[in-house]
């Protein structure tokens, strides 16, 4: 299947489920999730009109993202990985959207950068669901307190959660747990769901899907 199918397919599943679920059309927005991939493999996808993608390591991004930017305007990038607090200001210079803020360190570096540079991000809290340790992501019991000090008393704009299930189990309990959690904190935006569970996610509740594979092919 050519990756322009692939995109059609994944964004028709996209609709279809969140159709079923009584959902309004277009309240479910992909991320097509373009780390390892160049930008000659990223090109055919913003040819058929998807503007958002993900990334997770801030210097890979840098390598494809500006001269990509420049050719297609409306391009939202979001990183999805893990950020160290040396690579903030680089990370707050390039991306739109930053959805694993997940301890007061990060969010104050950010806060900071957010600052000193002017820029209007938007923000999400990454929460570790399965409390797996290997994971990153806040503790859920504490995420409540957490998305207060960071909205309260740094005025980072978070505008959601996101969540990775742990692999091996049934995602479906840590998307309800994580739509629960954003009900608490007051948040609408709910990222969740990859290319093996993104349908999953929409019935839970997704405001944005994270899928790669499935429209890039194998890494």
């Amino acid at each position: 299947m050519e990756i322009e199918a692939r995109l059609l397919d994944v964004t028709q599943r996209i609709e279809a489920v969140a159709e079923k679920a009584g959902r309004k059309a277009g309240s479910v927005s992909l991320v097509a999730v373009s780390k390892t991939f160049d930008g000659d493999a990223i090109q055919p996808v913003i040819d058929c009109g998807q503007r958002t993608f993900g990334e997770n390591r801030v210097q890979e991004a840098q390598g494809k993202w500006p001269a990509l930017k420049e050719k297609t305007a409306g391009i939202e990038l979001h990183l999805i990985g893990p950020l160290q607090s040396n690579k903030a200001a680089d990370a707050v210079a390039l991306f739109d959207v930053i959805e694993t803020v997940d301890r007061e360190k990060i969010a104050k570096a950010l806060a900071e950068e957010v600052k000193k540079q002017g820029r209007a991000l938007r923000f999400y809290v990454q929460v570790n669901t399965g409390l797996e340790p290997q994971k990153a992501g806040i503790d859920p019991r504490e995420t409540v307190a957490f998305v207060a000090m960071c909205r309260d008393e740094l005025a980072l704009n978070v505008e959601g959660l996101m969540c990775i299930p742990p692999a091996d189990e049934n995602p479906g309990p840590h998307f309800a747990l994580l739509a629960k959690l954003a009900g608490e904190c007051g948040l609408e935006k709910l990222s969740m769901g990859m290319s093996g569970d993104f349908e999953t996610a929409v019935e839970f509740g997704a405001t944005s899907v994270r899928v790669g594979s499935a429209i890039f092919g194998t890494r």
